[in-house]
């Protein structure tokens, strides 16, 4: 017998969302994008895939860190104002603690070959974890033949044609904004179709 969930029970409060985005602070260095995916998709179930790839494509265009936006805006969604300062609290406060005792430590040992190969260990991982969460939200993508063609283009326009960011997105804005309206318009007329027979 499946245990019916409420939509109540789904609202997280204020303690839920400030250990819930500590947890998401305190799992990664170099990158927490992809344990604020597992929390807010896998674990907690507070955002749909879908959802998460629509706020998270929001959040880019936004300035400042991705992951702080998102904090922003799942805990205004759910608590208000006050929500949208405990989520990024919640988020930053452990990491902020713990760099400065790093800062500390990598003044005092910081040259040793030892910490240098911590150091790339870490980075590798961190891009591991890049590349898993950007295939779990490609796999979540609704019309994938249609859009996941944007992403090829837009690693070979900044990366390998080394256009400026801020133009690339802004084209991307437009055309996949045009796709989409070509698609709904498309879905509609299906629609109606359907509906005259």
């Amino acid at each position: 017998m499946t245990a019916i969930i409420t939509e109540s029970e789904k609202r997280p409060d204020l303690r839920a969302l400030f250990l819930g985005f500590s947890s998401v602070g305190l799992s990664g260095f170099g990158g927490v994008l992809p344990f604020a995916r597992h929390m807010l998709v896998e674990d907690k179930r507070w955002m749909t895939a879908e959802d998460f790839n629509t706020q998270l494509g929001l959040c880019q265009f936004l300035p400042g860190p991705n992951v702080v936006n998102l904090a922003v805006l799942v805990g205004k969604r759910y608590r208000g104002l006050s929500g949208a300062i405990v989520a990024p609290v919640g988020l930053l406060l452990g990491p902020l603690l713990i760099v400065l005792l790093l800062a500390l430590a990598y003044d005092a040992w910081g040259g040793l070959p030892v910490v240098q190969a911590m150091l790339r260990g870490i980075a590798a991982a961190g891009c591991a974890l890049l590349f898993a969460m950007a295939w779990r939200m490609g796999s979540a993508l609704k019309d994938k033949r249609y859009f996941l063609p944007f992403t090829v283009l837009t690693v070979a326009g900044i990366a390998w044609l080394r256009w400026p960011m801020p133009l690339v997105m802004l084209g991307g804005l437009l055309a996949t904004g045009l796709l989409a309206y070509w698609r709904l318009g498309r879905k509609r007329a299906q629609g109606k179709g359907k509906a005259a027979e």
